[in-house]
């Protein structure tokens, strides 16, 4: 369902330019017979104009693949990059989509380019290869603001109907002393994108402590794969059923 604004001619106004269709209705006084432009919400139902937007901006630090053996965590976030991949398959028109990574390495690691994504399950499997093999071989460090900041900027500078960042963690944010109101700050940096993260992984309660100091509605805890699907479904749900 769209969501973008349109740019067209509003009708019954009571200033503007004279609606030539409204030229009768004037003589017998009627007052909104202007038309101007402004922005229309699209009606219930309607066609996309534009591509919704969506960047998954997925965990492949060190943690991840060293405490893999511990809760899957590294397994879950290939499994979510391919049910991404999977679900927008053949969807482009509806969904432009794109992956990167974050790490000690860097904020932005390119995964998948939105104008060139995988088209079978060998192309979405080197996707996961290269994932796992950054995990494994990455800098220590962490760069998940970073990486939440700099996605939602980019994906703002594109024409999109609406957009969508979802950051998958690992809550190993302690560690590297980054307080969880940084990281609230970093999601809600721009109302124009519908930022969200799943965590993936937690070691103890990490993950929960996280969550109850996150903006509402805003981050989840997935331990089990099965849970992501219903994660995605609720996330993409909450903003079409929002009035913003």
């Amino acid at each position: 369902m769209a969501k973008g604004k349109e740019r067209q001619w509003l009708r019954h106004q009571a200033v503007g330019e004279l609606d030539d269709t409204k030229i009768i209705d004037s003589l017998t006084g009627e007052k909104a017979i202007y038309k101007r432009r402004g922005e229309l919400d699209p009606q219930l139902g309607s066609p996309l104009q534009k591509p919704k937007r969506l960047r998954l901006a997925v965990d492949v630090s060190g943690s991840m693949y060293r405490f893999n053996g511990v809760d899957g965590r590294l397994e879950r976030s290939m499994e979510a990059a391919c049910m991404v991949m999977e679900a927008f398959d053949n969807y482009e028109h509806k969904f432009k989509y794109d992956i990167i990574g974050h790490s000690g390495d860097g904020f932005n690691i390119a995964l998948v380019n939105s104008d060139k994504v995988p088209k079978n399950n060998k192309e979405r499997l080197e996707v996961l290869k290269i994932m796992h093999a950054h995990a494994q071989f990455c800098m220590s460090g962490d760069h998940t603001l970073e990486g939440t900041e700099h996605a939602i900027r980019e994906i703002a500078k594109e024409e999109a109907d609406e957009y969508f960042v979802i950051v998958l963690s690992d809550a190993n944010l302690e560690r590297y002393g980054i307080p969880p109101a940084r990281f609230a700050e970093a999601l809600t940096i721009n109302p124009q994108v519908n930022a969200f993260t799943i965590f993936i992984g937690s070691l103890g309660d990490q993950a929960g402590r996280l969550q109850r100091t996150l903006p509402a509605g805003r981050a989840f805890i997935a331990m089990d794969t099965k849970e992501i699907p219903q994660i995605l479904q609720q996330i993409f749900t909450s903003t079409m059923l929002s009035s913003t």
